[in-house]
């Protein structure tokens, strides 16, 4: 049996997502689902003086809206 594939997704909500942000996801996304595997979502808050919880609400919605579903993330919890 092959060890489940996991990928993630790690922005810092200091900001809007990007185009570059958007692809990476996109692409982490794409090849968990592939693979039968889990996308996770982690937002890292190595900026703290910049973060600020709009811009984690603006990335989550972001990706929604490009049809990016996640297995585990701030708002779905996981094993």
């Amino acid at each position: 049996m092959s060890p489940l594939l996991v990928t993630r997704f790690a922005p810092s909500p200091t900001g809007s997502l990007h185009l570059g942000n958007a692809r990476t996801a996109f692409f982490s996304h794409l090849w968990a689902r592939k693979s039968a595997g889990r996308f996770i979502l982690r937002i890292e808050d190595t900026d703290v003086e910049r973060s600020e919880p709009r811009f984690r609400d603006g990335l989550m919605q972001d990706l929604k809206w490009l049809g990016l579903d996640w297995d585990e993330g701030p708002d779905v919890g996981g094993p």
